[in-house]
């Protein structure tokens, strides 16, 4: 492939615009009970667990972090599978993982089994993603595309908003939330075997095309996109990890209050939804830049006045948008730099989020046992300022499509 030659996705059926948005609908549907439910839901219930079966911290925290191996499994599995086997397959199964892993949790006898079922709900989370942003890569209008992409991201705000006030409602019954999770994950999973199309590859690639050459696997601006997602990725781990920390050990809050301000995260997280429009109006580099400095600040203010509950809320309000506009900016970008095999790019971004997550949580706790939880809060600010540097390279005809 030269220099001058440039790649366009072969014509497919387009879904009709009613058809797009029920695929947004059930797609952010998705994501709801896989990430919020399924995945974020186990730190809201860490207390009720511990009760229940004895668990002691390092436990409980080693458990929460099979997740992040599960996640990448799961990305990795749903990477290679969607284009075979297409993305409706893939995304039925992220559902029925997430319905099972629930399942498990809600009827847990003992620490093992809810090891196992935390472990199979995480893995939902890497299979959801890939499969959703393939099929509207490769079936939604244009026109429409970023925006349906972003909404259906926005999806991870949508389920931890719903599992907030459930976590405030059923402590004492936790079984009865983890139940009521399986049911909602086992309807939406029906939903999303009759919404999502197909979408295999084979509907996207020329027929004479040959052997791929390693630009095609990986196209320029690969590294840049990987880099960016785990640098984000590792800025963000400590709100993630060590928020409810932060406002209840060092601001002094009640556990409900901390609650509160995860359920606040999650409300504001939908407004990540509009990541797409400003990829469209800004430019993705602008509008990386712009929210990496809006993730560096809100860290920032949450590390200097953890006491202050109303600014505390307001901060972590607008890390739940931003965290989820920044995800969504990543899933743009990689669609569109991996424009024939959009489910791989998606896959790869959504991986070194985690990787970052997973390598910063602990060096970040590291930092809190050695200094204090407030330093470790300030490093990560820092880390996402470097991160606002490495965003997308605009070049001609770039920033607003693939372009080999």
């Amino acid at each position: 492939m030269t220099s001058t030659h440039r790649t366009a996705v072969p014509s497919v059926d387009v879904l009709s615009t009613a058809r797009s948005v029920r695929l947004a609908a059930a797609g952010l549907s998705l994501i709801a009970v896989c990430y919020g439910l399924a995945r974020f839901a186990y730190g809201l219930f860490v207390p009720a667990f511990r009760k229940a079966f004895g668990l002691d911290a390092a436990t409980a925290g080693a458990i929460a972090s099979g997740s992040y191996v599960a996640y990448g499994v799961g990305i990795l599995a749903a990477t290679a599978l969607t284009p075979r086997v297409g993305a409706r397959v893939v995304s039925v199964a992220a559902g029925v993982l997430a319905t099972a892993g629930t399942t498990l949790i809600a009827l847990s006898p003992g620490a093992a089994m809810l090891t196992v079922g935390v472990l199979v709900a995480g893995s939902s989370t890497g299979v959801a993603s890939p499969p959703l942003a393939h099929a509207i890569a490769l079936r939604v209008a244009p026109r429409a595309r970023n925006r349906i992409q972003t909404i259906v991201n926005a999806g991870t705000g949508a389920g931890v908003l719903v599992s907030g006030p459930i976590a405030l409602l059923t402590q004492e019954q936790w079984r009865a939330a983890w139940l009521t999770f399986a049911a909602l994950a086992a309807v939406v999973t029906v939903w999303a075997a009759v919404t999502v199309p197909a979408a295999r590859e084979s509907t996207t690639a020329p027929p004479d095309r040959g052997r791929r050459s390693p630009r095609e696997l990986l196209p320029h601006g690969s590294a840049r996109l990987l880099g960016a997602a785990g640098v984000m990725g590792a800025a963000s781990a400590a709100t993630w990890t060590f928020g409810q920390d932060l406002l209840t050990n060092v601001g002094r809050h009640s556990p409900s209050l901390s609650t509160v301000a995860w359920i606040v995260l999650g409300a504001c997280g939908l407004f990540g939804a509009a990541a797409g429009d400003a990829a469209d109006r800004l430019g993705l580099r602008t509008a990386w830049t712009t929210l990496m400095v809006a993730l560096s600040v809100t860290t920032a203010t949450v590390a200097a006045a953890p006491h202050l509950f109303v600014v505390a809320l307001i901060a972590t309000g607008v890390f739940g948008a931003v965290y989820i506009a920044l995800t969504g900016i990543l899933l743009v970008w990689s669609t569109r730099l991996f424009a024939l095999h959009p489910a791989r790019g998606v896959g790869l971004a959504f991986l070194f989020i985690a990787v970052g997550q997973a390598v910063a949580a602990p060096a970040l706790g590291a930092v809190a046992d050695h200094t204090t939880l407030t330093a470790a809060f300030w490093l990560a600010a820092v880390l996402a300022l470097v991160g606002a540097r490495h965003g997308p390279v605009i070049t001609a005809g770039r920033d607003r499509g693939p372009r080999w």
